[in-house]
């Protein structure tokens, strides 16, 4: 009975994980930031995920991890805890596959932006050096353990379309790179659209990239 007992939790540990993925390959995430001289600025948003992927987020027992603010009433409920944040625009469309949130938002300072990226504290943060802003954003943590073979291609063919998108801009010039989960340098990963430097800076990855990156993936911005 203990061994059934341990191999049922092993089951659903795993459809966890299966749901997960699936879940997360099916999403399109797209952030253009502004920045402004004095900390204040917009940050534009489009979500865009599979209706596939809204059904299984809603399974019993699913409702407690939402992938992504699913309405306004969401995003409302969210900036109603960040003091200096404010809802400029909301709309939703749907085509054949996705469902499509367009959000607008404004923030008074640089710390109403980090608490709406990363509430918990720990995966966005803001350091001042030599005159210089640097925002890092971890994407991947990278302590996830290797991904499956069988799951990484069913996640690769599930992700075809979805990408995560960033751009940035401040006054003058800002940079752009990218660190694995202990703070390393890394390469772009392959098929990635990145400008590194100028007046706006930005990447574009596919989802399924995104996913791999087991060692994990911080995007830094320096302006």
């Amino acid at each position: 009975m203990k061994k059934y007992m341990m191999l049922l939790k092993i089951s659903k540990a795993v459809l966890l994980v299966i749901i997960f993925l699936t879940m997360s390959s099916c999403v399109g995430i797209s952030a253009d930031i502004t920045m402004r001289q004095d900390g204040s600025g917009r940050i534009t948003l489009q979500y865009r995920f599979s209706r596939m992927a809204e059904v299984l987020g809603r399974l019993d027992g699913n409702e407690r991890w939402p992938i992504l603010p699913t309405g306004r009433t969401d995003i409302e409920r969210t900036l109603a805890r960040i003091p200096g944040m404010r809802l400029v625009s909301f709309s939703v469309r749907e085509d054949d596959r996705d469902i499509i949130n367009h959000v607008e938002l404004e923030f008074n300072n640089v710390e109403a932006l980090l608490t709406f990226l990363d509430p918990s504290g720990r995966r966005a943060s803001l350091s001042r050096e030599g005159g210089s802003n640097r925002l890092s954003v971890t994407i991947m943590d990278g302590t996830t353990a290797p991904i499956d073979t069988n799951l990484l291609d069913l996640m690769r063919e599930l992700s075809v379309g979805y990408s995560f998108n960033l751009s940035f801009s401040a006054d003058g010039n800002s940079t752009l790179t990218l660190l694995d989960g202990s703070g390393n340098a890394i390469q772009a990963p392959a098929g990635t659209r990145i400008v590194s430097s100028g007046s706006r800076v930005s990447i574009e990855m596919g989802t399924g990239a995104v996913l791999e990156q087991e060692h994990g993936l911080t995007v830094v911005l320096t302006w």
